[in-house]
């Protein structure tokens, strides 16, 4: 038996089709208050699966205030990530506190078990999810949830994930579930297509391109290449109308990220396809995901800002 793919420290998939993942430090939910917030685990779908972690800040200025919904999910190229690790729950949860929302964190099933669309579906079938959280009679930690005020978001393929999730929830006007989706927030979105950008094909780049095109391999249809929907944006059915009404939209790139190009590619791609809001924004001196390795550092807490400022005003 033989590693036919390996991402160092976090993945290796073996040639009798076994994966083994190595999780970095966890970080168990506790209802208890720590740093400001609590945190739960959940269950979305016990048949698929599909679990989630929820943050709520403890101290909420106004009991009676409802408080917006962010609709988070991981990174990882569809195949390695969890809520549950140490950078995306101290992350999360700061932040539930600094924007004073409501956060869900979405734990999809993962390529190359489970290709994609099936990490799309299951993001997508959180919302029906959540919804019957806020109608239930039960108790429930979504009560001062406002679903009139409900984001998505999510790193690298989870902000491709989020990307995708909004497309579903416009199409069908969100009325599948009460929920209103008022914008998407992408961090380091992870795009691609068969044609190589410049930077792809820059000398020095190999290393980056290998990795991603692997991660691609494991993740897409079987039968597809990298000019699949999920993957390649600009193959995806979908009318001007459509994207007329798509949410507003920010893209968070950082500076020294090889998928930095391809953020403001997406960025440029729905300016031109005349969605009405969207904001492209740089954090210079940073690398991809960022604020997953690093928490707690300045760069982060800013981020964090940028995103609560954003949802503000949205």
């Amino acid at each position: 038996m033989s590693i036919i793919a390996e991402a160092p420290d976090f993945l290796q998939v073996f040639s009798d089709g076994t994966v083994k993942r190595f999780a970095p430090e966890i970080i168990p939910a506790s209802q208890e208050s720590s740093g400001g917030y609590k945190s739960k685990d959940v269950i979305i779908d016990p048949s698929k699966q599909i679990t989630g972690r929820i943050f709520l800040p403890e101290i909420i200025p106004e009991p009676c205030t409802l408080l917006p919904v962010l609709v988070y999910f991981h990174g990882g190229g569809f195949c390695i990530g969890s809520s549950t690790w140490s950078g995306y729950h101290h992350f999360l949860g700061d932040f539930s506190v600094a924007s004073q929302s409501i956060v869900l964190s979405i734990d999809y099933r993962l390529a190359p078990e489970h290709r994609l669309p099936i990490a799309y579906d299951d993001c997508y079938s959180s919302l029906e999810w959540l919804c019957s959280q806020v109608t239930t009679n039960e108790p429930s930690w979504f009560k001062k949830a406002d679903l009139s005020r409900v984001f998505l978001s999510g790193d690298s393929a989870g902000g491709n994930i989020a990307h995708q999730v909004g497309i579903r929830a416009m199409r069908n006007n969100n009325k599948a579930f009460n929920v209103k989706i008022k914008g998407l927030l992408l961090i380091h979105p992870y795009f691609g297509s068969e044609e190589r950008t410049e930077n792809e094909k820059a000398d020095g780049a190999e290393g980056y391109v290998a990795m991603n095109d692997m991660f691609w391999g494991l993740s897409i249809p079987e039968w597809s290449n990298r000019d699949y929907f999920g993957c390649n944006i600009e193959k995806q059915e979908v009318s001007d109308g459509e994207w007329r009404g798509f949410p507003a939209v920010v893209v968070y790139v950082a500076g020294l990220d090889f998928l930095k190009e391809r953020g403001v590619m997406y960025a440029e791609f729905l300016q031109r396809k005349q969605v009405k809001n969207v904001t492209l924004v740089e954090t210079e001196g940073e690398s991809h995901v960022f604020h997953v390795f690093y928490p707690n550092s300045e760069a982060t807490r800013l981020l964090q800002k940028q995103m609560s400022e954003f949802m503000n005003q949205n």
